[in-house]
């Protein structure tokens, strides 16, 4: 085993200096990043500014006995970017706070900031300052990014109306089922610590639990295309959650409709194999950090052809309802039954 360094023999400015040699500055809106007692930002003339926080708990949130370092740097920005997606914002700067205990080497720490660089790269984000401390716990991450978009034309939950469609980005229920195989694997292992864990036929569902995209592609795209969402959010507690959310802020009810909904067939093969149903799965899972949205009726023409959006349904009066529409047509009350953080 290589020597690592432990934490106390560079100390916090140290660790930090070493963190700021890794970073590149790419926003033309960051003044100054790493190095002094704040950031300086320039927001752009005619944009208001976005600001969401999100913090990850080892032992909550993530299980480092099967959740590398890098993956997990990689995913805290993601899910803060995703957040800025939610709401048709541009990510621009990260702030990052640790407290980490001493059972973390040096190593360890640039590892884990070696994947939030490479997601900062991926999403053309600034790292401009944050925050390190001790810990007698676990890890536990917070991270608080910065946006910018356009006065006014931020997208919130609460612009849908009645006959609006309502959209889903890419596939669903892959975080949960690759979550349920590390924790199978885990078990073996904790079991049986000689058993070599069986992973390698589960690589699209375990990149969904680990390494999950903030879906900034289709932001983009969907400027390209002249279509602004009436609400969205981003799927983190499971999808019949974020539809509640939107018809709760909305005003409306909503209608989803089972067959429609999007999943993987390497997902559905893993719902197979551990006898769950893939529906469940879809509707409750949550980590998918999709994109759920809605349009005008009138924005139909404009997605219905693309690859990467589903049109799971529609928004109806208050009065009709929030319900799943099973193939046979029948409506069934949606319940989120999804993670729930307290």
């Amino acid at each position: 085993m290589s020597d690592v360094t432990p934490l106390d023999t560079v100390g916090e400015f140290g660790l930090i200096r070493r963190i700021q040699q890794t970073i590149t500055l790419r926003q033309p809106s960051t003044k100054l990043g790493i190095g002094d007692d704040a950031a300086i930002l320039t927001p752009l003339a005619g944009h208001d500014m976005v600001i969401s926080t999100d913090m990850l708990v080892e032992g909550v949130h993530f299980d480092l006995t099967f959740c590398p370092l890098k993956h997990l740097g990689y995913k805290a920005v993601a899910v803060n970017v995703s957040d800025m997606a939610a709401m048709n914002a541009i990510p621009t700067q990260i702030v990052v706070a640790l407290s980490i205990g001493a059972r973390f080497s040096v190593e360890a720490v640039e590892e884990l900031y070696e994947g939030m660089r490479l997601a900062c790269e991926a999403y053309d984000v600034d790292l401009v300052g944050g925050d390190t401390t001790g810990s007698r716990g676990g890890l536990t991450i917070s991270i608080t990014a910065l946006g910018q978009v356009a006065a006014g034309k931020a997208v919130r939950r609460g612009g849908a109306g009645p006959n609006d469609l309502l959209c889903v980005t890419g596939d669903l229920g892959g975080a949960y089922l690759g979550l349920q195989v590390l924790e199978r694997e885990k078990q073996a292992w904790q079991a049986d610590p000689e058993t070599q864990p069986e992973l390698g036929k589960y690589p699209y569902v375990l990149q969904r639990q680990l390494r999950p995209e903030a879906r900034m592609d289709v932001i983009h795209e969907l400027r390209e295309i002249g279509v602004v969402p009436t609400s969205m959010i981003d799927i983190s507690d499971g999808l019949a959650s974020e539809v509640l959310h939107l018809c709760q802020a909305s005003g409306t009810g909503a209608r989803v409709f089972s067959e429609n909904l999007p999943i993987a067939n390497p997902t559905l093969e893993v719902a197979e194999e551990f006898n769950l149903d893939p529906i469940m799965c879809m509707l409750n899972g949550g980590e998918d950090y999709e994109l759920l949205f809605t349009v005008p009726l009138a924005a139909h023409q404009l997605i219905k052809n693309h690859p990467d959006i589903t049109i799971i349904g529609h928004m109806v009066e208050k009065s009709e309802g929030t319900n799943l529409i099973t193939k046979s047509g029948q409506p069934v009350p949606l319940r989120a039954q999804g993670f729930n953080h307290f």
